[in-house]
């Protein structure tokens, strides 16, 4: 790959990244031995439905079951019935999906097996209220915790406090079957109790971390959420429950295998990679400004790695999720808002371009999964009348994109394993 398309480049970057957690490429070698009794296959996420392909392609015996994905993330299995649902707002035919789930896996014995596929947006889409809610409550608190800025682990912990099936509630309602987890991580630190709610393990958190966590983005909740919460009663499961002995979790995919991928990729057209983390959180335009000073320290050749400056041309890859706290009434989504607080920031320097973007195909709620940027991109905004600095300050990054033409629009990629960010530093010209 040459660099002298440094925009194609990084694109070649993403493609491998996302290709690493093809479902159909991460699944088959870590699907489990096949019981003596039922084998039942639940899911939900936007990789759920490939994942569900995968399985009955190669699962040697019969086997039924259901899962959840996004509008647009379904996938024909023959076996598996596919429900698509709404995100990341969670809607009813998530939730009458959801039931249908927790029926299946109820009246088992241990010679059965539940394989649960899990993978990001798992939370929203498979969304069954615990009793005496409803799903309107849970969407009101989805939408100020999705506008607050609240991190992964924040909003799930409040959403298992207020469910009848994550947290561990589904394993235990499948107990005493043996449950399999086969998951893609799209979370900081690939937590099992985290990705989609963890609704086969245990649930570290309890019903006063949730209230915490609305008090502290000051969210005051519909009635009904309050008093569950406040009442506190039928706590998730935790680490030590026996109904979870005999659950097993297994990640066969997760961001630092994709920037494994990207680095490989890099290597090989002679490009220095540099991997900070995988793990990233924080407001996407102040993770902005931390890297683009990275990036300026590598073109001046004072960014030492080991014991010398990084070698130039180089590319810094990072992984995570970043959040956006909303204030303005503009439309985009973290990765947008990542790259158009970078362009800023970088004012055109000359030798940096990047990118950002969702593995899943869709940044925030938009039909786009990122943005690109390179040294040319606040001189073509100055001359479009673009005041880039107000459509940051109006969370407008999307329409910033649009005018440029610098959208990067993939489709749903039928996996997640979260942002992919890539920063390339060319030599001095």
């Amino acid at each position: 790959m040459s660099l002298s398309d440094p925009r194609a480049f990084l694109r070649t970057l993403l493609d491998a990244a996302i290709a690493a957690a093809a479902p159909e490429l991460v699944v088959p070698c870590h699907l489990p031995t096949p019981p003596r009794g039922r084998t039942i296959i639940v899911g939900a996420g936007k990789a759920a439905a490939a994942m569900a392909c995968a399985v009955e392609a190669h699962w040697p015996g019969p086997l039924s079951g259901l899962v959840i994905t996004r509008h647009g993330y379904g996938a024909p299995c023959a076996r598996i019935e596919v429900i698509e649902a709404t995100h990341p707002m969670p809607d009813t035919a998530g939730m009458a999906a959801a039931r249908r789930i927790l029926d299946l896996v109820q009246g088992l014995s241990a010679d059965d097996l539940v394989l649960f596929l899990a993978s990001g947006g798992g939370s929203a889409l498979m969304a069954l209220p615990a009793p005496g809610l409803t799903l309107a409550d849970k969407q009101a608190v989805t939408r100020d915790l999705l506008k607050s800025g609240a991190t992964i682990g924040e909003l799930n912990a409040v959403r298992k406090h207020l469910s009848a099936i994550k947290g561990g509630r589904l394993a235990v309602a499948a107990y005493p079957a043996r449950v399999v987890t086969l998951a893609i991580s799209d979370v900081a630190g690939d937590d099992p109790s985290v990705i989609a709610s963890g609704p086969t393990v245990p649930d570290p958190t309890t019903f006063a971390d949730a209230r915490a966590i609305l008090a502290k983005y000051g969210i005051a909740p519909p009635p009904a959420i309050a008093r569950h919460l406040a009442d506190a009663r039928d706590e998730t499961p935790k680490p030590g429950d026996p109904r979870l002995a005999s659950a097993h979790y297994i990640l066969v995919a997760t961001p630092r295998m994709a920037l494994d991928a990207a680095a490989t990729v890099a290597r090989a057209a002679g490009v220095t990679p540099l991997l900070l983390s995988d793990a990233l959180e924080g407001e996407a335009r102040e993770v902005a400004l931390v890297q683009a000073g990275i990036a300026r320290q590598a073109a001046a050749g004072r960014l030492i790695v080991g014991d010398r400056p990084l070698p130039l041309p180089a590319v810094i890859l990072t992984g995570g999720e970043a959040t956006v706290t909303v204030r303005g009434a503009g439309k985009g989504g973290p990765n947008t808002e990542f790259t158009l607080a970078l362009a800023l920031a970088l004012r055109g320097h000359p030798q940096i371009h990047a990118l950002a973007a969702d593995s899943d195909g869709i940044d925030g709620t938009e039909d786009n999964a990122g943005a690109a940027i390179g040294p040319e991109t606040f001189g073509r905004a100055a001359a479009l009348n673009l005041d880039l600095a107000s459509l940051l300050a109006n969370n407008d990054s999307y329409r910033a994109f649009a005018a440029l033409g610098d959208l990067i629009v993939i489709g749903p990629t039928r996996t997640n394993v979260n942002d992919i960010r890539a920063i390339l530093v060319m030599p001095p010209s």
